[in-house]
């Protein structure tokens, strides 16, 4: 039960050839996600914002703020490979920045930062050609990621909190 509430959606899995098709279904889904996630939690009051979606899991609130600060580095992450070669990227510590006071805050300012941040991100995703796909950066703990799998693996972190949230509140009746 508890890999479940973890992992609603599962983890990430793409075994098969990242192709156009993939990665436009894949681009579509973060292009979704800033509506969804608004969608999930615009009936949400300050209680259940802060419920957290698994014992000793982050809360609603903190999921959102998380996308936000995620997305973000990834973002910064498609930048720097596609105009650098194979950069090495600087991760960061989920949990702790997940401590920090901003993560307190109502859930309105992520929520805008995600839908404007998405509306440039995917512009960016809809412009890269089959070479750009290719293009890697470098995780110290992941090792080499091609932007087309990183692509997916962000389409999948979306749909994977989006279904932390869906699912607490199903769950619990809200």
């Amino acid at each position: 039960m508890e890999t479940n509430l973890r992992y609603p959606i599962g983890p990430f899995e793409h075994a098969g050839e990242i192709t156009a098709g993939v990665t436009t279904a894949w681009i579509k889904e973060i292009e979704e996600l800033p509506g969804q996630l608004r969608e999930a939690v615009k009936e949400l009051n300050n209680e259940q914002l802060d419920t957290a979606y698994r014992p000793g899991g982050w809360s609603v609130r903190q999921v959102v703020h998380h996308i936000a600060d995620s997305h973000m580095n990834a973002y910064v992450r498609f930048k720097l490979a596609l105009t650098e070669n194979q950069p090495v990227i600087k991760p960061y510590d989920e949990a702790e920045w997940a401590g920090l006071p901003d993560y307190a805050l109502p859930v309105e300012p992520s929520l805008l930062l995600i839908e404007n941040l998405h509306q440039r991100w995917v512009t960016v995703l809809h412009e890269l050609t089959p070479a750009d796909l290719e293009k890697t950066f470098i995780h110290p703990e992941s090792g080499v990621v091609s932007l087309g799998r990183n692509i997916g693996i962000y389409a999948w972190h979306g749909k994977h909190h989006l279904a932390h949230i869906t699912s607490l509140y199903s769950r619990l009746g809200w």
